[in-house]
């Protein structure tokens, strides 16, 4: 029965994007603000570039053990951008791809989240390990309702 599960079935759309030149700290309050892990980086033609997670942010931040000042580390922080911090192999999946294919591709690559494209390469949304356990929390609930 899940080998039947499409991809655009349950992928959390639209997908929520940032340029890759915005500096690092918009990205964080992007991602605070809208409760999510990744932003898709497109450029202006709307083409995927990157992705940006939460983990990508934490690791590019100084150390609170550093001795710069307070004032030196925000503005240190506030000169990086994305486009530094992104991942640039970006991989992708279809969405009319099965969802087994993709809980595969996630686990193949350790990865928690997957940009979702149509059938001419555009983005139209973004698949994660929530929108996974989500299907399959609700899977066992209907079957659970039809016994």
């Amino acid at each position: 029965m899940l080998n039947k599960v499409l991809v655009h079935e349950w992928m959390s759309k639209p997908a929520l994007t940032i340029r890759q030149d915005a500096p690092i700290n918009y990205a964080h309050e992007v991602m605070r603000q809208q409760q999510v892990r990744r932003l898709v980086v497109v450029n202006e033609n709307n083409h995927i570039l990157g992705i940006v997670t939460s983990g990508d942010i934490r690791e590019a931040k100084p150390s609170d053990a550093t001795t710069l000042s307070i004032w030196e580390l925000n503005y240190l922080v506030s000169q990086l951008i994305v486009e530094k911090i992104m991942t640039h192999e970006v991989i992708t999946i279809g969405m009319n791809s099965r969802m087994t294919d993709a809980a595969k591709l996630m686990l193949d690559y350790k990865i928690g989240g997957l940009p979702v494209v149509d059938d001419a390469g555009e983005l139209v949304g973004v698949l994660t390990e929530s929108d996974i356990f989500r299907m399959i929390v609700q899977q066992e609930t209907t079957s659970k309702t039809i016994s």
